[in-house]
C-alpha cells in the first residue's frame, strides 16, 4: 500500500512526520510512505536512514496552508501544496491513501476540491473514535460538514456503522443522533427530520435507537452518534479540552495525597492518560472518498504519524469503501 503523507502538515514537522513513516515502514510489510513536502528539507531528515530505501520517497511540493489560514483561499494561492499535492497524487492513482496533521479544513477542502467520492456518497464526513463506559464510539461529523442535510446525516449512519463494526469490533452497532433531548420532535428541522429518516430506514431502524443527549455519549447509549459537522466539532474539542482538564487535576490531587506511592500512582495515571490520548488513535478519517484519508491531530507526535498510517492499511485490509458503496447502493434500492 503506499500512502501520501503530509510531510510539511502538524505543529511540529516535518520531524514527528518523517520519524512516524520510519516507524511505520518498519512495522509494517508492504507499506510505502510518499513524504510530500519541501525535498532539501526532508532529505536532510532523513540522511544515513540506507535501511528505508524503496519503502520511503519524497515528492516535491511547494508551499504549507498554516493553521491559521482560511483553506479555501491557501489552497487557491498555494495550488502545489503538501495537502493539495497529497490529493493529487490519490485522484492521479499514484496513492492509495492521504495522511495530514495539516490544517483539517484545508484536507477537507482539497479532497471536495478533487470529487473524489465514493459512488452514491453525497457529502464526506469525518469519523472520530471517542472513549465511552462501555468501550468506544463513533462520533461523525465532527468537522467536514457544517451545513449538512438529513440525506447526509443518514449516509454517516451507513458509513459510520461500516466503520465501527469492521475496525472497532462494534458487532452490530447501534446508532443514536446526537441532539438536545431524547424525546420525539426533539431539536430543530434539521434533526426532527433525520430522526424520521432513520426511524424509517429500512437498512438503519432496527439499529437506531433514537436521539441521544450529550451525556449519553460517554455512557455508551449509542455505538455511532451523528451530528453536523458544526455541533461535532465542538463536541470534540470540549471533550478534548474537559479530558486535558481532569487527568491534570486527577493527578495534582493524586499525587499530594499519596506522596510514600508517588511512583506508583504515577505509573497508574500514565497508564490511564494513555488510554484516552489521541495519539493512540492515530487520527480519524474522512469517511465517503475514493481512496483513504486521515486526519490527525495538530500537535501529532511520531507516535500517533506512525498509528495514523497504520490505520490507513487497517482500514484498505477490511474493505470499508467497498462495503460503504454496497449498503448505500442497498439503502438507495430499499427506499
Amino acid at each position: 500500500m503506499r500512502i501520501a503523507l503530509d510531510a510539511m502538515g502538524g505543529d511540529f514537522a516535518p520531524n514527528p512526520n518523517v520519524h512516524g513513516a520510519i516507524q511505520a515502514t518498519r512495522q509494517t510489510e508492504d507499506l510505502e510512505v510518499i513524504l510530500v513536502g519541501d525535498r532539501s528539507v526532508l532529505e536532510q531528515q532523513l540522511d544515513g536512514v540506507d535501511s528505508l530505501a524503496g519503502s520511503i520517497s519524497i515528492a516535491e511540493s511547494v508551499g504549507v496552508v498554516g493553521m491559521n489560514e482560511k483553506p479555501t483561499v491557501a489552497l487557491r494561492e498555494k495550488p502545489n501544496c503538501s495537502i493539495a499535492r497529497c490529493w493529487k497524487l490519490m485522484a492521479d492513482g499514484d496513492a492509495d491513501a492521504v495522511v495530514s496533521a495539516g490544517n483539517t479544513g484545508a484536507v477537507v477542502a482539497a479532497g471536495l476540491r478533487t470529487r473524489l467520492f465514493l459512488k452514491g456518497v453525497k457529502r464526506p464526513g469525518i469519523a472520530v473514535t471517542l472513549p465511552t463506559r462501555k468501550g468506544a464510539s463513533v462520533l461523525m461529523d465532527v468537522g467536514a460538514n457544517p451545513d449538512a442535510r438529513p440525506d447526509h446525516l443518514l449516509q454517516y449512519g451507513v458509513m459510520g456503522s461500516i466503520y465501527a463494526r469492521e475496525i472497532l469490533g462494534a458487532g452490530e452497532p447501534r446508532i443514536g443522533l446526537m441532539n438536545i433531548g431524547s424525546e420525539d420532535g426533539k431539536g430543530n428541522d434539521l434533526y426532527r427530520e433525520t430522526h424520521q429518516r432513520l426511524s424509517a430506514s429500512p437498512i438503519l431502524r432496527d439499529h437506531y435507537v433514537g436521539n441521544v443527549e450529550g451525556r449519553g455519549l460517554y455512557q455508551g447509549e449509542a455505538d455511532v452518534l451523528l451530528c453536523e459537522g458544526f455541533v461535532g466539532n465542538i463536541v470534540l474539542k470540549v471533550s478534548e479540552g474537559m479530558a486535558s482538564f481532569m487527568m491534570k487535576s486527577v493527578a495534582e490531587t493524586l499525587l499530594a495525597e499519596l506522596n510514600d506511592e508517588r511512583e506508583r500512582a504515577g505509573a497508574v495515571l500514565s497508564k490511564l492518560a494513555r488510554r484516552y490520548r489521541y495519539q493512540e488513535a492515530g487520527g480519524a478519517p474522512l469517511l465517503g472518498i475514493d481512496g483513504t484519508c486521515i486526519i490527525c491531530h495538530g500537535s501529532s507526535d511520531a507516535d500517533s504519524i506512525c498509528n495514523a498510517l497504520g490505520m490507513a492499511v487497517d482500514m484498505d485490509a477490511h474493505h470499508i469503501n467497498s462495503q460503504i458503496v454496497e449498503q448505500l447502493a442497498a439503502h438507495i434500492a430499499d427506499v
